[in-house]
């Protein structure tokens, strides 16, 4: 093939293909710029901005340590700021708890950095909110209290462990540390939480590979014999665990490996787990019926249903998961019916708390409600009973889906490919 030849061959290719219209010429040689149109098929799916549900891939305490990696602040295990009191990494050894008021509400009175933007203090305060909705811990504003969470932009995300008095920083810096599960794992410090490879029992359930570990990490493994377990399972799947590869020293090695059973997973991406909320309620001696469901679809009924449900019930269900758009399916419905549904109801809000919009406002009687729908991945359903009458009570399912049905949706997208090309006088592509 001479070389015309295999020129004219290109150039036909090349409309074929890209739609490069062609234009013979025997002149001399020329060199153009034109905008060259193209034709492409894209799947375009569901466009949102950005939520920690798009960014929560990796485990919460990996991107912690991400952030940390160019603190100046000295931290243990990697975001703790060590107390020089500390003689022990056990409460009962010191007042590290936060006081419970008489009304049973632990209120932590908190102050929030000037140079937070809105968008910041949402965030913060959204993961606060799920602390108030599933546990006795509430948050709130500093009036004169001496001793309070000073939430500040500094360089990293850290935090002390448990109440240390006055005002003690919880750093949740602007540019990598604004995401619910990072912020609630460092809140969970300050109320007197350590790691869970930490715990005394941990070589039950978990193997460090000391290999994978350099020297200077492996402080970061300790475990403490005399650490308050609380009587409740280990968790695996905690706020407060390290994810598998932690502080590895090879590339696609582990340095936390499950025991008997390798292939549970380990950490957490998107926030407290229902064992982390046992253990706050534990330690704080709260009495609150929560429960998370942070599967991408399930189910969830009223004690004992079909059975009656009893007196005196206030139990919530945050659903969590990893999709936008939660759907809520009642499949029996039967409560006591009272005048406003005052007594007995089922009430359902577009978000982690109460103070999120509702969705179903107090409902009671047997009529089955309709088919509910969040706008996020979050939806909180609130049962409560009074001490008069029960009934069979409820059960739903859920599912999680896109907020807008684009799936399998095929558009054609026009763009524009700016060509310029030196070619010899027999043959010009333009």
């Amino acid at each position: 093939m001479d070389l015309k030849t295999f020129l004219v061959f290109t150039a036909v290719l090349l409309h074929t293909t890209l739609g490069f219209p062609i234009q013979e010429n025997y002149g001399n040689s020329t060199t153009t710029t034109e905008p060259t149109q193209v034709t492409i098929q894209e799947d375009i799916y569901e466009s949102h901005p950005p939520t920690e549900t798009d960014y929560e891939e990796e485990v919460i305490f990996n991107r912690i340590l991400k952030v940390n990696k160019d603190s100046s602040q000295l931290l243990q295990e990697g975001d703790i700021v060590p107390q020089r009191s500390r003689s022990a990494i056990n409460c009962r050894n010191r007042h590290c708890n936060w006081p419970q008021s008489s009304d049973g509400i632990v209120r932590v009175p908190y102050v929030l950095d000037p140079t937070y933007e809105e968008n910041h203090i949402k965030v913060i305060q959204d993961a606060m909110a799920e602390f108030e909705t599933l546990t006795c811990i509430n948050f709130v504003k500093r009036r004169t209290e001496r001793d309070y969470l000073s939430i500040k932009s500094a360089d990293g995300c850290w935090s002390n462990y448990g109440k240390v008095g006055g005002g003690q920083t919880v750093s949740v810096m602007k540019g990598g540390c604004m995401w619910k599960g990072i912020i609630q794992h460092e809140l969970d410090h300050a109320l007197g939480f350590l790691h869970e490879h930490s715990r005394s029992d941990r070589d039950k359930y978990v193997k460090i590979m000391w290999e994978y570990i350099s020297l200077a990490d492996r402080a970061d493994f300790r475990k403490f014999e005399n650490s308050n377990n609380l009587g409740l399972p280990y968790d695996y799947s905690s706020v407060m665990h390290y994810g598998p590869h932690t502080f590895t020293n090879t590339t696609g090695k582990a340095t936390i490996v499950p025991i008997p059973d390798e292939s549970v997973h380990i950490g957490q991406r998107q926030g407290l787990s229902n064992l982390d909320v046992a253990k706050i309620n534990k330690l704080y001696n709260c009495s609150r019926c929560s429960t998370i469901l942070d599967t991408a679809s399930g189910s969830l009924k009223s004690a004992n249903h079909p059975r009656n449900y009893s007196d005196n019930t206030n139990c919530v269900w945050l659903i969590r998961t990893r999709s936008r758009k939660i759907s809520l399916h009642f499949q029996a419905f039967d409560l006591q019916t009272t005048r406003g549904c005052q007594g007995d109801y089922v009430k359902v809000y577009d978000g982690a708390s109460k103070s999120s919009a509702v969705l179903m406002d107090k409902t009671c009687g047997s009529k089955i409600p309709n088919d509910i729908v969040a706008s996020s991945n979050l939806m909180l359903i609130e049962f409560v009973t009074d001490g008069v009458d029960t009934a069979s009570g409820f059960q739903a399912t859920f599912t999680s889906g896109r907020s807008e049905k684009k799936e399998n949706v095929r558009e054609r997208k026009t763009i524009y490919i700016k060509s310029t090309c030196v070619l010899p006088s027999s043959l010009h592509v333009i």
